[in-house]
């Protein structure tokens, strides 16, 4: 199996951003550049987006678009409640930035998850 770079998380999360920000400006007028309330609103569109998506499919749409997914000990989708406690932790930075040998965030590790590469089908 390939590995999830940290390049492919980093576009993965930049499109996830760029999704969320467009969804909080069609659906809560949301400007640019935003001003702090409204940084407030994208995060909180980016959780619920990112955190359900990732816990019922397993990704989210930056994640599918770089090809990678999040999975657990059972290679299945986390499920929404760790979904959320992975994206809220991921919201902080720090978590994402300090990572184990195996390339595993501590967002990760408290949700019991690690990203995983998905290969293109043939």
């Amino acid at each position: 199996m390939q590995e999830a770079t940290l390049g492919r998380r980093l576009l993965a999360l930049v499109i996830d951003w760029a999704v969320a920000a467009l969804t909080a400006a069609l659906l809560f007028g949301v400007g640019y550049p935003p001003e702090i309330t409204e940084n407030l609103v994208i995060s909180a569109v980016f959780l619920v987006e990112v955190g359900v998506l990732t816990g019922l499919i397993g990704v989210s749409i930056g994640k599918r678009v770089m090809r990678l997914g999040v999975e657990g000990p059972d290679s299945a989708p986390i499920g929404v409640p760790r979904a959320l406690l992975r994206t809220a932790l991921l919201l902080t930075v720090l978590p994402a930035v300090v990572m184990t040998e195996d390339k595993r965030g501590l967002h990760d590790l408290a949700a019991r998850s690690r990203v995983i590469h998905v290969p293109r089908q043939r």
